[in-house]
């Protein structure tokens, strides 16, 4: 298997391109290969692979196997890779995802290559039941929630893939590996969760940190970033366009009332190419 080494603010992939469709065994290749002590290392595998609706389509298999329906920085990131290599010549590009359908991402480019990377990521799913969440409210705010004999209040928000926003005192020195796991597997989400845990430090800046749903913390989650803004404008807390500093780096989102769709900009880095010997 030939790969790419990339990351989106230390949100890290294994890119692999060139494959007709998803491999059967995709999930098996991952749980080892994205092994940090035992593989390659990564928080998912991503496939670039055909697709009769978009430029590309892109398939995200976490590093515990299971599928994500979105990934807002390994969709920058392919991005990136395709636009680098000419395999797409325009800097508009289409790339078809299982959870948000066909997204449109914008190439900011300099000698050649992509610099910066703005996500068209559609409009937000607040309905519970379309989130999934087991509460039938539109929106789901500041609803409460029990893990580990606390209570929390959080807002849910889909991009795509759900999300569980929850405001903390401190997001940068949260205790992610106590509550992340509880929270991501809790019987309100049938589907499991990816949680968010977050403090607005101003109108336009977000302090976040993020236990990822089949890949546990990671140092960014562009969906996360997306949904946590999504959240904070519903609580009143923020501007529709605010940045939100997560610990691999900053992504600038922007929730456009008109439109009701969400931007995200952010960096897509290759560290690496290589090759497996199985």
């Amino acid at each position: 298997m030939e790969f790419t080494k990339m990351n989106g603010l230390g949100n890290d992939f294994i890119v692999v391109y060139g494959e007709p469709s998803l491999p059967a065994n995709a999930g098996e290749l991952a749980i080892r290969h994205c092994n940090r002590y035992f593989g390659i290392g990564a928080d998912g595998l991503v496939y670039i692979l055909p697709s009769a609706r978009a430029d590309v389509m892109m398939r995200i298999i976490n590093s515990d196997g299971s599928e994500a329906e979105q990934c807002g920085n390994a969709v920058r990131c392919v991005a990136k890779y395709v636009y680098d290599r000419q395999i797409v010549a325009h800097t508009d590009i289409r790339i078809e995802t299982i959870g948000a359908g066909v997204q449109t991402v914008t190439i900011q480019a300099e000698n050649g290559k992509a610099q910066t990377v703005r996500v068209d990521m559609g409009e937000p799913i607040l309905e519970g039941e379309r989130i999934p969440v087991a509460i039938a409210s539109n929106p789901v705010l500041n609803a409460p929630i029990e893990a580990g004999g606390e209570t929390f209040e959080f807002t849910a928000v889909s991009m795509g893939n759900p999300h569980c926003i929850i405001y903390v005192d401190n997001a940068v020195g949260f205790d992610l590996h106590k509550w992340g796991p509880l929270l991501e597997k809790h019987e309100l989400f049938p589907r499991k969760t990816n949680v968010e845990f977050t403090t607005v430090r101003s109108r336009d800046q977000i302090d976040m940190r993020v236990w990822e749903r089949g890949a546990g913390p990671t140092l960014a989650c562009g969906t996360g970033a997306c949904a946590t803004l999504v959240a904070s404008v519903l609580n009143g807390y923020t501007d529709r366009n605010a940045y939100v500093s997560l610990k691999g780096g900053d992504l600038y989102i922007e929730w456009d009332e008109a439109t009701n769709r969400v931007y995200m900009t952010g960096p897509a880095e290759m560290v690496y190419t290589g090759q497996t010997i199985d």
